[in-house]
């Protein structure tokens, strides 16, 4: 069965890069999955009047919003579907339209269909942050932020943060595919953070991952002054991790996100590729 991976690409009003075109070809082709890209364009009902249309002329506004967002999104797709024929990536394109208020819901129910989503990322942009924030906690699905500033070479060291919790569980299984061709599996736990619910935690996992085959150790790190978002990432840095996996904290109510520590610290100052499981 083949394993489908959905982009979801920002177009209005903060845009993802064309960067994005090259990692998540690079990253789909690794594990050996389809790619079916996605461009989430505004949609802006028309809310004007007689006197709004003569002292703003807000029917033009509109219409000149949808057309930039429009042809945003034909260019992240041809940007996407030339990488696609150059990595011999499977590929389908879709265009959704949504009010901005419900961009990040309609990209997440569509997500529910695939394996995997991959969501653009760069640090000012509110639109992909709302996307990924969305699909995280929306889909049912893993989601994984692709850096703008950093290129996806191959995924050989993966860094995992066990603390024995159930999302740190569910990324593990979610990670599965990258783990199965990773040439090095490291299990990060961050001791000064939170009581553990046991002993021995991070290596009772590194066991299960080496009892199934794969190549892993557990090692501890303390957080210190460092958030640890931060300190999971520079430690996966450190060691030559080009991915990391953890668990997503975080609720999702009345169009309202409340992060936990983690999950903030990683969104706020996101340095490598991340999935994220809630």
């Amino acid at each position: 069965m083949k394993f489908m991976a959905s982009l979801y690409l920002a177009t209005y009003p903060d845009a993802n890069t064309s960067k994005i075109a090259a990692n998540a070809v690079a990253l789909v082709k690794q594990i050996d999955a389809a790619l079916h890209a996605i461009a989430i364009n505004v949609d802006i009902p028309d809310v004007s009047n007689a006197l709004s249309n003569y002292l703003l002329d807000l029917p033009y506004k509109i219409q000149e919003v949808d057309a930039t967002s429009r042809k945003c999104g034909k260019d992240l797709l041809e940007a996407i579907a030339q990488k696609a024929v150059q990595g011999g990536v499977d590929l389908t394109t879709q265009e959704l339209a949504a009010p901005p208020a419900l961009m990040g819901d309609s990209a997440a129910k569509h997500s529910r269909y695939f394996d995997i989503c991959l969501v653009g990322w760069a640090p000012a942009n509110q639109t992909a942050r709302m996307l990924a924030e969305a699909i995280l906690f929306g889909s049912g699905r893993p989601t994984l932020l692709l850096p703008d500033s950093t290129h996806v070479g191959t995924l050989g060291h993966i860094v995992v943060a066990g603390d024995g919790s159930r999302v740190a569980a569910r990324a593990v299984a979610d990670a599965r595919a990258f783990l199965e061709r990773a040439s090095m599996i490291t299990v990060v736990t961050v001791t000064d953070e939170k009581p553990f619910p046991g002993q021995g935690i991070g290596e009772r996992l590194a066991l299960g991952l080496r009892t199934r085959g794969l190549v892993a150790e557990a090692v501890s790190i303390q957080a210190g002054d460092s958030s640890i978002g931060t300190a999971l990432q520079e430690h996966a840095l450190k060691i030559g991790g080009n991915l990391l996996t953890m668990g997503g904290y975080g609720h999702y109510r009345v169009r309202d996100f409340v992060l936990g520590g983690a999950t903030e610290g990683i969104l706020a100052d996101l340095r490598l590729p991340v999935l994220l499981s809630h």
